[in-house]
């Protein structure tokens, strides 16, 4: 999307590929940065034609966090005042985390290099995180006299395990991608030329051979059942969704593939074939079905 200043929004083979863009900065977050991402990823949600997002950044570096010369946002944000009565602005990262927690389309993050404070918080709401040999990762908010941003204190824990999520958040330390791959933080390491590859690769097996709508139904059943008290939750909405996936056009093409043994052409639509009880979470009545 040509309007776009401090990200790039490319398409390719059912893929939206979205790359942080301010280089010469080592792609620092900023309000316009949060602003064009969330839109970004609002287009690729209603695109039909993308099938997985992939978020890298351009140059050396995947995001070396927030912005903080004087006149950027962060800088502005301290200098503010506020009357008594205004509210609490709304941290930023988490803003976008929240997008990406609710869309349909899985969400690979290619960790090009460092991801430091909101440079790996952002992409704690993206479903798998491949990261290069280069890269260098901290969530450091303690040691800059902050806390954590981005729902960290939601995803790190379900991510990670409680342990490791408080090692690195009280430490602030920075660690390596294989220290992050150990910590369950990150899915693969990769030699930096087939990182993107590979991220692509993985996005290409995703849209080549599932259903749109099954896996965003999945995608969100993953995510919600997380944070559920009781797996009669997940037994209720699997119910719900296998009786609506039986009844499909997909099914039917699924089977149908596999016993002519070709790869599936799956019809169903996201923006228009969602399922009558999507989003689930969303009516209290769900959970009495």
């Amino acid at each position: 999307m040509t309007d776009f200043e401090q990200i790039i929004y490319e398409t390719e083979n059912r893929m939206a590929l979205i790359t942080l863009n301010r280089p010469d900065k080592l792609n620092a977050w900023t309000k316009q940065m949060m602003s064009e991402l969330i839109r970004a990823f609002d287009i690729a949600d209603k695109d039909d034609e993308v099938r997985v997002v992939i978020v890298t950044g351009a140059g050396r570096g995947f995001c070396g966090g927030a912005d903080l010369s004087p006149d950027d946002f962060v800088g502005k944000q301290q200098k503010e005042k506020k009357k008594p009565n205004d509210s609490i602005p709304r941290d930023t990262a988490g803003q976008l985390t929240l997008k990406i927690f609710d869309a349909k389309k899985p969400v690979i993050a290619a960790i090009n290099g460092p991801a430091v404070g909101v440079g790996i918080t952002m992409t704690i709401a993206m479903d798998i995180r491949y990261a290069s040999e280069d890269a260098k990762i901290a969530i450091l908010f303690n040691r800059r006299g902050m806390v954590p941003e981005g729902c960290c204190n939601w995803f790190l824990p379900r991510i990670m395990g409680f342990s490791n999520a408080a090692e690195l958040i009280y430490t602030g330390r920075i660690i390596t991608a294989r220290e992050a791959l150990e910590y369950g933080l990150i899915s693969k390491v990769l030699p930096a030329e087939e990182l993107l590859p590979a991220a692509k690769k993985l996005a290409t097996e995703i849209a080549d051979n599932t259903s749109a709508i099954s896996t965003a139904l999945s995608r969100q059943m993953l995510w919600r059942m997380m944070g559920a008290s009781h797996p009669m939750e997940a037994h209720r909405i699997e119910s719900k969704a296998l009786d609506y996936m039986f009844k499909s056009s997909d099914l039917t093409e699924g089977v149908q593939s596999f016993i002519e043994k070709r790869p599936p052409d799956f019809k169903m639509k996201p923006s228009q074939d969602m399922p009558g009880f999507y989003p689930w979470w969303e009516d209290p009545r769900y959970e009495e079905d």
